[in-house]
């Protein structure tokens, strides 16, 4: 069976996000391409379920 293609996208963050980055990656044993991925799947999952965006300003009720 043959694996799903991938896109490959340029991303430019700062580097304090990175850093950031790197390190939750570390400690969940994941690439920083790999964090990236999976936090972006879980935000589109959030969003599927109804959900407000998370950078919003406003708090859910």
């Amino acid at each position: 069976m043959q694996k799903p293609s991938k896109k490959q996208i340029p991303l430019r963050i700062s580097d304090g996000l990175y850093a950031e980055l790197e390190r939750w990656a570390d400690d969940e044993f994941r690439s920083i391409n790999g964090q990236i991925e999976y936090l972006l799947t879980e935000c589109v999952k959030y969003r599927k379920k109804g959900k407000k965006g998370l950078t919003d300003g406003r708090e859910e009720k």
